[in-house]
């Protein structure tokens, strides 16, 4: 059984290990990302091969099964609409399905007072963000091509950032967390299958009857993906209700969080 050193209850929020180890973090999420890819025909091709294999999922059950219309859409503006809401999707995705059992996982850097504990959330979500730039990359390049490119886009970095901030948030929370309840860590699958299905990814919420609207509601992915399909494919402003959605969810779960991990980790780290 591995124990830290207690520290005074005063310990500040785990953002401050991002500000002051910030090189480390990146120089191993490099090499991290590196060595996942390492030994495959594609190597880090893999990460715009599985996209392009879910989104040509998507279209064929959507457009070609069920035969989804959307007034005043073409079908290729639908299949930009489906692909900027299943990239931050999946970078949810894999973020959460390697941050939450991360702790466990890395319970050898525990000790290690060069690579603080509270950054090994913080990476699992930095390194799914390789998925999130090549596939906004082609999201951008495919509107541009096809003209349906806004002056909107400029608001990308600011969402994205966002969704950052909430899943670095919530992983640290989770992470935690699963130290204590190992059964979330199986249960993480279950709940990203839920996320997929109340995200309109594929469908917007007008299409939603309005006994179910609910799941939208409560969905925090769900706003940053409206926010994405309404800047880089309708060339619209995201409402203000979405805005503040995620400036809150993003605020608020960043915060609790860091505070959470920063306090809990010196009583949670026990039961490794």
């Amino acid at each position: 059984m591995l124990s830290v050193q207690m520290k005074p209850k005063s310990s500040i929020h785990s953002a401050k290990y991002i500000r002051s180890h910030w090189k480390l973090l990146w120089r191993i999420s490099k090499s991290e990302l590196k060595s996942r890819y390492a030994g495959f025909i594609f190597g880090a091709g893999w990460a715009v091969i599985f996209p392009i294999l879910m989104i040509s999922i998507y279209c064929l059950v959507y457009l070609v099964i069920f035969r989804v219309r959307i007034p005043n859409m073409s079908s290729v503006q639908y299949v930009l609409f489906i692909f900027s809401g299943l990239i931050p999707f999946l970078m949810t995705s894999e973020a959460l399905g390697n941050g939450v059992g991360s702790i466990v996982a890395n319970s050898a850097v525990l000790s290690n007072t060069v690579f603080p504990i509270d950054l090994v959330p913080v990476k699992a979500v930095l390194l799914s963000q390789f998925t999130m730039a090549v596939g906004m990359t082609v999201i951008l390049a495919g509107s541009a091509i096809f003209h349906v490119l806004s002056w909107t886009a400029l608001l990308l970095p600011a969402v994205w950032l966002l969704q950052v901030l909430a899943l670095i948030g919530i992983l640290w929370i989770l992470s935690l967390l699963n130290l204590v309840v190992r059964d979330l860590q199986n249960l993480i699958s279950l709940i990203i299958l839920i996320l997929m299905v109340a995200s309109p990814i594929a469908y917007t919420p007008e299409m939603v009857p309005s006994s179910l609207k609910v799941l939208i509601l409560l969905n925090p992915l769900a706003y940053f993906v409206l926010a994405y399909q309404q800047i880089l494919v309708l060339g619209k402003l995201p409402r203000w209700w979405d805005c503040l959605a995620m400036f809150v969810s993003a605020l608020g779960l960043f915060t609790v969080g860091g505070y959470f991990f920063g306090r809990a980790k010196q009583v949670m780290v026990d039961y490794v």
